[in-house]
């Protein structure tokens, strides 16, 4: 990502969401919480309160600088990987479903690999091997600001497809367009997986 890039991604429109997030809860009883807590209160079941989308953006926002560094990328360590592996059947199928996820979002979004808190279902005992839906890790993606803390799952990666396409044909972010695909290997090549 470019310095111009990141100058401006951050210093206009990351550093617009919070400004506008303050003025918006100046005074309410949502001062004081957690930006989490404000998400999830202003989501409101998906009938969103007007602070929802700032407070949305700035937490994606902050969480997506936060998910890369200078020299990152590679296979996670640890624990990581052998979650990703388990719950994918490899990194590099973990990474493909990852691409999709960000290449098949429709209009504004964000692709994400979150945590899924598993639920005791009777099927578990019956059944070992988990169904997708009772994975661990989970690759979804969500429209517009939506971010998966409404959904009770916990974030682990990110990445911001919003508007692919703006009016001068660039991308936002740093999404790389050829022929049709969309080549995530540069975000995940910076990718900070030991944060």
């Amino acid at each position: 990502m470019s310095k111009d890039t990141l100058e401006f991604h951050w210093g206009k429109h990351h550093r617009a969401y919070v400004d506008n997030l303050n003025k918006q809860i100046n005074g309410t009883e949502l001062v004081g919480l957690s930006l989490e807590d404000v998400i999830v209160a202003t989501y409101n079941k998906g009938n969103t309160l007007p602070a929802f989308n700032n407070a949305a953006q700035a937490w994606n926002h902050e969480f997506f600088w936060e998910s890369m560094k200078p020299g990152g990328g590679g296979k996670p360590p640890g624990e990581l990987l052998q979650l990703l592996e388990r719950d994918f059947g490899s990194f590099e199928k973990f990474v493909a479903e990852f691409k999709a996820a960000a290449a098949t979002q429709f209009g504004s979004g964000w692709a994400w690999l979150v945590y899924k808190p598993k639920g005791l279902h009777v099927g578990n005992t019956a059944d070992p091997c988990p169904a997708k839906d009772d994975r661990d890790l989970v690759v979804l993606n969500s429209p517009n600001a939506v971010n998966p803390l409404v959904w009770d799952y916990y974030p682990l990666l990110t990445l911001d497809v919003w508007e692919v396409f703006n009016n001068f044909a660039s991308l936002h972010s740093f999404i790389l367009f050829h022929d049709g695909r969309f080549k995530l290997k540069i975000y995940i090549s910076v990718s900070d997986f030991s944060s």
